[in-house]
């Protein structure tokens, strides 16, 4: 069990970035280390220096409520057909040019359906994987030449918005779970077609709940910067309102009754004290009691 400190002060909550082109999601969170005047800021989701949009920051002890978020994610993105490159967009260098096929809307589309659901995808070699402790991008800029195992993602929605045969080029729009690289999407989908394929940009729409309608200017961040709620981030899980009783037995870690629906062992619940605020994380077990996880306000 972690014990966490009370989430009553004002820096404990979440803020999401648009983030701009040419800087790193460490920068971002920097910068905001910087404007809110604390050092206790992580993302929740890298993004490569060329794509921009939603990165979600979470602050001070909100940094321990990532692991329960949503981590579906949605994009906007140009695949480039006829290229093949090292880093499987167009950053990294050319390895292969070469025509790409004439197809129609219809057929590319059909090109795209080996990709939607459940499948196999090998990350690109340059990438945040661990390969025996080193992230793969360390080692294939070292020159190694690396072939990462593949692994399964799901990709819920695929949909192919925009085609143009002169200048070989798809916009697509997806929504994909967390560790879908849509660099590999476009490395594969050109290795299917036999002409090569690499990402040419990539707009990231939504993340962990979060959505652009909702994002900030990496600009705007300041020392007044609202943070949102982390009830609102966690909306997607079931909740228990804690006892005046409960609550100071939550407070020492002790193990308590689930209230309400059945839920499967070692689900998450959201755990609320008596006023309705966040007194932090539990999950169930299999005898029916809750096990504190993420413990505000723990005694001792």
């Amino acid at each position: 069990m972690i014990a966490l400190p009370a989430v009553t002060g004002p820096l404990c909550g979440f803020l999401v970035i648009d983030k701009p082109a040419g800087c790193t999601s460490h920068d971002c969170v920097s910068k905001a280390r910087r404007a809110l005047g604390t050092r206790k800021v992580g993302h929740g989701g890298t993004l490569d220096p060329a794509v921009t949009g939603v990165l979600p920051l979470a602050v001070g002890p909100a940094t321990r409520l990532l692991p329960y978020l949503d981590g579906g994610k949605e994009y906007l993105g140009t695949i480039q057909l006829g290229l093949r490159t090292n880093s499987d967009d167009l950053s990294g260098e050319v390895l292969e040019q070469q025509d790409w096929p004439s197809l129609s809307q219809a057929e590319l589309d059909r090109q795209l359906q080996p990709f939607r659901g459940l499948i196999q995808q090998r990350p690109p070699a340059v990438s945040a994987v661990h390969v025996d402790g080193e992230r793969a991008h360390t080692r294939a800029r070292r020159g190694e030449q690396l072939l990462l195992a593949s692994r399964a993602v799901t990709i819920e929605q695929l949909d192919l918005m925009r085609w143009d045969p002169s200048t070989g080029q798809l916009d697509i729009k997806l929504r994909c779970s967390a560790g879908t690289y849509v660099r590999s999407l476009a490395r594969d989908l050109g290795d299917q077609l036999g002409c090569g394929g690499a990402l040419a940009q990539l707009r990231r729409t939504a993340a962990l709940g979060f959505t652009l309608e909702a994002s900030l200017p990496l600009e705007a961040l300041g020392p007044e910067t609202a943070l949102s709620n982390p009830l609102t981030a966690l909306a997607h899980l079931p909740q228990q309102r804690l006892s005046e009783e409960q609550w100071l037995a939550w407070t020492r870690g002790q193990r308590l009754p689930l209230e309400g629906p059945e839920q499967p062992e070692e689900s998450a619940l959201v755990m609320l004290r008596p006023d309705g605020s966040l007194a932090g994380m539990a999950r169930t077990r299999s005898d029916g009691l809750l096990q504190p996880k993420l413990v505000f306000d723990a005694a001792g």
